[in-house]
């Protein structure tokens, strides 16, 4: 961290021990859109809310405006987030949350949840940087040691003495979406364990006489997340009024969605999407909830000491991290799905490329670079490229590492991570010096779940066939040497077999500093040319590979047939495609495989220079 930028934190330190200024006379509301503003409040509790901000801190003063007009309008207003606020863009993960958590409580926030990204760097990092947070940390089912790390819940008394009760949950995903090594004695109480905290909350809230109990749970809707997810919870516990989520980026309203449906004595589920897409607003009423998103725009009112701490967080983030130091001539795509965690991108070529590049600088080898999907955060458009551009995309500070394993445990590790495609999952690996095939036909098969984690190996390799490893055929039985980074190398998301190798050496070279090393150096500091479009490294195949027969065609086909008994397998080539070319419709497909034995298994992994059989 620069002196500059830690001079600017300390004197966020200074400045929070002022309250949010209120909108000035004459100053207009907030442009927002949402019919529940502008109204009489008097003697009702307004909730407002935020999740996944990941770094938009611009969005900061336009809340903290929008706070001070409805507490204007007679509301008692509480602030809350339901996590992922410290990781994100550079403006807060530099400083590792500092900024964010400053600011937050420059802004007015009363009380947050935790996300799995809270704890990207480190639990001794959470809990230095909390430490000057002017707000309340819920967390019910996150322990340290067997014991609470943080409060379950805390308790707010409006101005007409209503009682309001709000606790927290994590996701039990954050286990192995952080960095296991950095969260040693952290657990996350998964589904029936935190479903039974999540009701010992509400009663105890009940209990304490609190007529409204909200939960700020950062769980998600998304269906990698099935048995943890907000909806799985609400099947189960009762008594919650309202439950803000998070994790999954979800833009639900809690009026009118399809994840949850509200009755009043029931429960509203509401999320605002991420990047202060919109801010949630729930107003409570001593008996029914009404809930509004609004969405956030440019010309919203913002207050001017928060949007000041803000504007200079940015301008000292340009000023060090904004020079121009490459090109691209094509986008890069950093996208979630259809993206890096179901498929392989062009970005994710570029950054293994980079790995097995800087692993040779090293006099050093490595056989495979293995990135995982969700660690790949953001596009690089097509034009100039920043070290801002880098860390965006990189921002968790991983470093570059050596592991092996043998090719049993390298299927293994595919498999797992590729257990839900194409539904999008984290562990989805983008990679370098492999080529590999994800059937999707065939159902992942649970085996055992990997030791604090919420995923589970594979009881049998179905999905993932290897065609090769830096053009070799692969072998099972052999010994690779991985690149990868160290969240993963940790037994980070679907990497278990990772943490488990005899060999794990972490070069302590920082990710982001690897691949601008590479543009510069490898690329001539211009990305384009083999990275216009993916390389073709992974195939993922969403369709049954054993082909119907067509219908006899009514215009008879004149077969060209080989003089020989046998083909020389060409690049591009599939089985149906020879036996179509060359026998003028699929009868021959099955006949060729029975005429060659190494056919039997998978006849739809052929290798160019095989010769194969062909019955005439």
């Amino acid at each position: 961290m620069s002196k500059k930028l830690l001079s600017l934190l300390l004197a966020f330190a200074m400045v929070l021990t002022f309250s949010v200024g209120a909108l000035a006379e004459g100053e207009t509301a907030p442009v927002a859109s949402s019919p529940l503003l502008g109204q009489n409040y008097s003697g009702k509790v307004v909730i407002l809310h935020t999740n996944d901000v990941h770094g938009a801190i611009t969005g900061y003063a336009k809340i903290a405006a929008l706070k001070a007009e409805l507490e204007a309008q007679g509301a008692y207003v509480l602030l809350m987030d339901g996590g992922d606020y410290i990781q994100g863009t550079t403006s807060v993960s530099i400083s590792k949350g500092q900024t964010a958590v400053a600011l937050m409580s420059l802004a007015g926030y009363d009380v947050c949840a935790l996300g799995n990204h809270e704890f990207d760097y480190g639990y001794a990092n959470l809990t230095a940087i909390l430490k000057a947070a002017k707000f309340k940390i819920v967390a019910a089912n996150v322990n340290y040691n067997g014991t609470a790390a943080f409060d379950g819940h805390v308790i707010f008394t409006a101005t007409d003495g209503t009682k309001i009760g709000v606790f927290g949950l994590d996701t039990p995903e954050t286990s192995t979406k952080a960095n296991p090594a950095m969260i040693k004695g952290i657990t996350f109480a998964a589904r029936d364990d935190m479903f039974k905290a999540a009701q010992q909350e509400v009663d105890t809230l009940k209990g304490s006489g609190c007529k409204l109990v909200v939960c700020l749970g950062h769980l998600g809707v998304d269906d990698e997340s099935t048995g943890n997810r907000s909806i799985d919870l609400l099947a189960k516990v009762t008594g919650i009024d309202l439950f803000i989520d998070g994790h999954s980026h979800t833009v639900i309203d809690g009026m009118n969605n399809t994840y949850h449906t509200y009755r009043p004595g029931g429960t509203m589920l509401v999320s605002t999407g991420t990047a202060f897409q919109n801010i949630g607003m729930v107003v409570y009423d001593g008996s029914t909830l009404t809930s509004s998103l609004i969405p956030v725009t440019d010309d919203m009112t913002a207050d001017e000491t928060v949007k000041a701490r803000a504007d200079a967080i940015i301008a000292e983030i340009k000023a060090e991290y904004g020079t121009i130091f490459a090109k691209t001539t094509v986008e890069l795509n950093g996208s979630k799905a259809p993206g890096n965690r179901t498929e392989e991108t062009n970005l994710g070529d570029l950054v293994t490329d980079a790995m097995l590049w800087k692993i040779g600088q090293q006099n050093l080898s490595a056989d495979v670079a293995i990135m995982n999907g969700g660690g790949i955060r953001a596009t690089i458009k097509a034009g100039d490229i920043t070290k801002n551009d880098i860390n965006t995309v990189l921002p968790f500070g991983n470093t570059l590492c050596l592991v092996q394993v043998t090719g049993d445990e390298l299927l293994s590790a595919l498999e797992a991570s590729t257990f839900s495609t194409p539904t999008a999952v984290g562990g989805f690996p983008q990679v370098a010096g492999i080529i590999f095939t994800v059937n999707t036909a065939v159902l992942f098969a649970q085996g055992t779940q990997y030791p604090g984690s919420t995923y589970y190996a594979p009881a049998k390799i179905g999905r993932v066939t290897i065609q090769s490893i830096n053009g070799r055929i692969f072998d099972r039985n052999a010994t690779y040497t991985v690149a990868t980074n160290n969240f993963l190398a940790a037994g980070g998301d679907t990497y278990y077999v990772f943490s488990a190798s005899p060999f794990i050496y972490d070069l302590g070279m920082p990710l982001d500093e690897v691949v601008m090393e590479y543009i510069t150096t490898v690329l001539g500091g211009t990305v384009g040319g083999k990275y216009t479009k993916p390389a073709g490294r992974i195939t993922v195949l969403t369709a049954p590979v054993i082909p119907t027969e067509p219908a006899t065609p009514t215009t008879p086909v004149t077969p060209a047939i080989p003089t020989t008994t046998t083909y020389t397998v060409v690049k591009g080539d599939s089985l149906w495609k020879i036996a179509k070319k060359y026998y003028g419709s699929g009868a021959m497909y099955t006949k060729i495989v029975k005429a060659n034995k190494n056919l039997l298994k998978n006849p739809d992994l052929i290798y160019s220079g095989w010769v194969l059989t062909i019955p005439q």
